[in-house]
């Protein structure tokens, strides 16, 4: 994707090869045809063309360009030298692709201010100055198993994240082909058998890693730099055996190489997003590009390179790197725009960012990788290739900078679910308005309006298995109360804490993302939630060994897993049941909080949108019907020991649930509650337990 196809050389003193045959030294063209297949499995698999649902894997084909490509001009130049500058080595990367890269990300951060809402401006403004410093694929792998970003979009410089893992590898390689030196002079042995051990310390552990991080966390698993190196690695053990390729005879190079095109288009064609990725499957395509790389030394006539050497495909190829960077950024900021592309749409897309990607090829890459001056001094290469990069950093910052903040009037308070009164279903301060002058949290802050167990780590995630607590109120309390479940019962945090403090409660949270205290099994992205039973296992294990005063649970999935597999409500409700009566039988009083419906939209995103129209984001209150309340009042309908909590009426008191009440605004990310206005549920939540037998007092104003 990202270096210059060189000359492959090969031992001094082989003999000519035969007509039809690679030459010894050459440019390598079916390699820029390799190219050319690669970014256009990527640019059609993003356009949305339904027979390409393994496009991707052209991701996975360049990694093994750039592992080739890299290696040959180093050992190249180790050959020449019998050492390698690493100040050239940097210089040549920096002038080669920090340049094109920085001015996307400038126009990046400008299409995000003009088409994608406020909403998303932070979060992308943090990606854009990751991508400028190469770093951020781990963020994006963060951000794959963080359930606080359930609903995030798509970033327009997602596709950084490949970019980043081959300059992680370029920082890393280097030096061990330094090292490889250093200690083949120490042993006055050969320096080339050196490398192969360092190859091999690199491609074996990243490789039984990416199967195992594949196996337990795939969509993590698919950014990290840790399971992609041996992919690149590949590419390098391809450079370190030319000689060996250039002596394999002319039919089986000819059957490798077409072998090799076909495994990367059955990758293309027949690998699907549900396939776990990378893992052992990247092998497919991994070793396909290599073995077309590796039969490209020894023939050309009949083999892949007479398909790939050809002119229009060499012409792609030179421009791969310009196009990589600039359609996904025109495609996002088209769905953003128009909403989602038909793949005829999207193809325009992508055809329309040839453009750009040849005019910056034309005008900023060639003449800049080109100049003599540049050429001459590292220094410079190093100095404009850092400019390049604070363009970047400053785009992203400036973008995140300009996100606004609550602007509450002077002496106004927000009264969020105050201000319904008594009968919130009566209140007028319950219904639909098109604008209103003010709110708290701003649509841009709401994704970060949340209870501050999730800084303190209090949930675990969906990857793992691991009981982690935190204790609010006082420890040597009189009562005990545990909280436990998912993120449905997470968000009452705030409501809770203040009441613990108030009553001298001993708290005690158990918390896990899209897990619910029940003994049914669950799914979770339509597998067996297996992390989720054994979560769930060892805190029933320690709520019978030491039960608590009182357990509240709430939670979002309304079905179980019955006998054959299949999610149904009643699987739920018995496993609901079974749990509850473990605890009333050791006196352990439950209390279930009804969980509160999916608004079927990002209420937050939308009220961005439409500030004047407020009513474009209510939504209908009979979707409680969609939530797992219902489940959770019939699981506790008649049951000794267990209460039923719903304070809905205060979360959706009209026919149509308000996105803002008493100038707060209500939901944050996909069904969950602001924590301002669970806070402001506060004295209706201590009402709502001392009637389940919870003694509750609540004065406002008081923690």
């Amino acid at each position: 994707m990202l270096e210059e196809s060189p000359a492959t050389a090969t031992s001094a003193g082989q003999a000519a090869p035969a007509a039809g045959r690679a030459s010894s030294s050459r440019f390598r063209g079916d390699i820029e045809g390799l190219r050319a297949v690669a970014v256009g499995l990527v640019l059609l698999y993003h356009a949305g063309l339904p027979f390409l649902p393994g496009g991707f894997v052209g991701v996975d084909v360049f990694f093994v360009i750039s592992g080739f490509l890299i290696t040959t001009q180093l050992v190249s130049e180790m050959g020449r030298t019998g050492t390698i500058s690493l100040v050239r080595f940097y210089a040549r990367r920096a002038k080669r692709l920090l340049p094109a890269a920085g001015i996307v990300l400038l126009v990046s951060a400008v299409l995000t201010r003009l088409f994608i809402p406020a909403t998303r401006w932070s979060e992308i403004g943090g990606d854009i100055a990751g991508a400028a410093l190469y770093i951020v694929n781990w963020r994006f792998a963060d951000r794959s198993v963080d359930y606080l970003a359930e609903d995030s979009q798509p970033s327009p410089v997602q596709h950084f994240w490949s970019l980043a893992v081959e300059e992680q590898f370029y920082l890393v390689w280097p030096l061990l082909i330094l090292a490889a030196i250093v200690v083949a002079r120490m042993l006055r042995g050969r320096t080339r058998p050196t490398l192969w051990v360092g190859l091999a310390l690199v491609v074996v552990p990243s490789f039984a890693w990416s199967l195992s991080e594949t196996a337990n966390v795939p969509a993590r698993a698919f950014f990290e730099t840790t399971t992609r190196m041996w992919e690149l690695g590949i590419g390098a053990a391809v450079a370190l055996a030319a000689g060996a390729f250039t002596r394999l005879p002319r039919v089986p190079a000819i059957v490798l190489g077409w072998a090799g095109l076909a495994a990367i288009a059955a990758a293309g064609l027949l690998i699907t997003g549900e396939t776990a990725w990378p893992g052992y499957a990247a092998a497919l395509p991994t070793l396909g590009a290599a073995a077309v790389i590796a039969a490209g030394f020894a023939v050309t006539r009949g083999g892949p390179a007479s398909l790939l050497g050809v002119k229009p495909m060499r012409w792609i190829g030179g421009l791969s790197y310009s196009l990589y960077l600039w359609h996904w950024p025109l495609l996002v900021a088209a769905t953003a725009y128009f909403g989602d592309l038909s793949a005829k749409q999207g193809l325009v897309v992508a055809a329309v960012s040839v453009v750009p990607a040849w005019l910056t090829a034309r005008v900023v890459e060639n003449p800049l990788r080109h100049s003599a001056a540049i050429a001459r001094s590292s220094r410079l290469a190093l100095s404009m290739g850092a400019n390049f990069t604070l363009l970047g950093v400053a785009a992203g910052l400036v973008l995140l900078l300009s996100v606004g903040g609550t602007q509450v009037p002077a002496g106004a308070v927000a009264q969020g679910a105050a201000a319904l009164g008594d009968k919130p279903r009566d209140s007028p301060a319950g219904a639909v308005v098109e604008h209103v002058d003010w709110m708290t949290p701003t649509p841009t802050e709401a994704a970060a309006d949340v209870p501050d167990a999730y800084a303190k780590g209090c949930q675990q995630v969906t990857t793992k298995s691991e009981v982690v607590t935190c204790q609010y109120g006082d420890r040597s309390g009189p009562t005990t109360v545990a909280v436990v479940g998912d993120s449905k019962m997470a968000q009452w945090m705030p409501a809770l804490q203040s009441l613990a403090d108030q009553n001298s409660w001993n708290l005690v949270t158990y918390f896990k993302s899209a897990c619910g205290y029940s003994l049914a099994s669950t799914e979770y992205d339509g597998k067996p939630y297996q992390s989720c039973r054994e979560w769930t296992d060892e805190v029933r294990r320690r709520l019978t060994a030491d039960p608590p005063s009182f357990v509240i649970t709430s939670q979002g999935e309304a079905k179980g897993l019955d006998a054959g597999g299949k999610p149904t409500q009643a699987a739920m409700v018995q496993g609901l049941r079974g749990a509850w009566s473990e605890l009333t039988s050791l006196h352990t009083r439950v209390v279930v909080v009804a969980d509160n419906p999916p608004p079927g939209m990002n209420v937050y995103e939308c009220v961005a949108k439409n500030p004047d129209k407020l009513s474009a984001c209510a939504f209908d209150r009979k979707r409680y019907a969609a939530s797992a309340a219902p489940t959770q009042s019939l699981a506790a309908k008649g049951r000794p020991g267990v209460a039923f909590v719903d304070l809905f009426d205060a979360i959706c008191p009209a026919d149509r649930c308000a996105p803002v009440i008493g100038n707060v605004l209500v939901y944050r990310q996909g069904s969950h509650i602001t924590a301002t206005y669970i806070d402001s549920l506060t004295p209706r939540l201590a009402a709502a337990l001392s009637k389940a037998k919870l003694p509750t007092a609540y004065q406002s104003g008081t923690s």
